[in-house]
């Protein structure tokens, strides 16, 4: 018995359209991005001789209140295209690019259409800033989007009742692992004191897999005058809103605080482990994450790779992460911290091609949360 597929279907209200999808997340591989494909099914009486159109966006939303316009949040669509799938303009066949797009049509009769898509090469990855408690409909995010609707034409506005949205993610796998080893180390000199402090932080590999403990070495050669007390290790996300606002957010999504220290002459070698997980920070405003938050699937933001090409400008949200480690140097003549900092890729591991069956993209929904209209159901196929 062959295996089951996960497709995913939403019908708009008057039942006048209805919109199948193989998966929603689509993966950019750097030199080329998954294209968008799926079927719309219609319904030539509800339709009363108008037109089906589909409709891939991408939008970059920024909720801070006092960019509210009359309760309007500030946004700025970073790309749109529109097709007509009904009547339609070319053969079913010229249109038909998957072999998901060929088993739908079969299945769903001849009131069934394709769409198909292609990314450009230059869009930002699905990322939001998850919401404090407090902050009810507001949100920071790039998201993508695809709707289905009819009408006379498609500039006319479209009417909720005839139409279907389906939020998509576009997201990235991490590139061939290098045998980088990633090592930052530095000095500190400290008045009245004839020689200096010397820190070493060092990581196994430069990336990290979503719910991979980061092993993090630290080495401490105290040859100063001052103790080293209370050392810290953190993982922080540093998130960067680049279109417009230039807004920089860090936060700590891991850390572990000691009570360690190394005495004046003496040296520290210590291996310290941090989790990195959504998990343990549901609750905090700010953090950036793959796509929405109200699937079990959703995770800390990916590290962002920015093409050579591409303006960081566009990007709408940059993400990246870094190991932090801290400590106190306590002497004589006062206290004072010192840091250093070094960065890492934290990213989906890129699945094997057996592995990519639909399944895997199905949703799993939390259970206490209410669902807006625009979330989808799955349905098997």
């Amino acid at each position: 018995m062959s295996p089951k597929h996960v497709v995913f279907k939403k019908v708009s209200k008057d039942k006048s359209v209805a919109v199948y999808m193989g998966k929603r997340d689509f993966v950019d591989h750097c030199d080329f991005v998954d294209p968008v494909d799926g079927v719309v099914v219609i319904d030539p009486q509800q339709l009363k001789g108008k037109k089906v159109y589909v409709m891939l966006s991408c939008t970059f939303r920024y909720g801070r209140q006092d960019m509210d316009v009359m309760g309007v949040a500030f946004r700025r669509d970073l790309f749109v295209v529109t097709r007509q799938v009904y009547p339609e303009l070319q053969d079913k066949e010229k249109l038909t690019h998957t072999k998901i797009q060929q088993k739908l049509l079969r299945k769903l009769g001849d009131n069934a259409f394709p769409f198909f898509f292609e990314f450009p090469d230059n869009l930002p990855c699905s990322v939001a800033m998850q919401p404090g408690p407090s902050d009810v409909g507001k949100k920071c995010a790039v998201e993508f989007e695809v709707k289905a609707f009819c009408g006379e034409n498609q500039d006319e506005k479209i009417d909720k009742q005839s139409s279907v949205r389906l939020t998509i993610r576009k997201i990235q796998f991490t590139p061939e692992n290098t045998k980088l080893v990633p090592v930052a180390e530095t000095t500190f000199e400290f008045l009245m004191s004839e020689k200096p402090l010397h820190i070493k932080l060092s990581l196994p590999k430069e990336t990290f897999y979503h719910g991979e403990p980061v092993p993090v070495n630290v080495e401490v050669t105290n040859s100063s005058s001052r103790t080293m007390k209370d050392i810290s290790v953190s993982v922080e996300q540093v998130t960067n809103v680049v279109l417009y606002s230039n807004d920089k957010y860090v936060k700590s999504v891991a850390k572990e605080e000691t009570n360690d220290s190394v005495p004046s002459g003496t040296s520290l070698k210590k291996d310290y482990t941090l989790y990195p997980l959504l998990a343990y920070n549901k609750d905090r405003r700010g953090i950036a994450l793959d796509g929405r938050i109200k699937h079990e699937d959703t995770n800390l933001a990916s590290s962002s790779i920015v093409k050579q090409e591409v303006l960081k400008e566009v990007q709408g949200m940059l993400v990246s992460y870094r190991v932090v480690v801290k400590m106190i140097a306590s002497g004589t003549v006062g206290s004072s911290e010192v840091s250093l900092e070094l960065p890492f890729r934290l990213m989906h591991p890129k699945p094997e091609p057996d592995d990519m069956v639909f399944e895997e993209f199905k949703r799993v929904y939390l259970k206490g949360v209410v669902y807006g209209d625009d979330d989808e159901s799955p349905t098997e196929a």
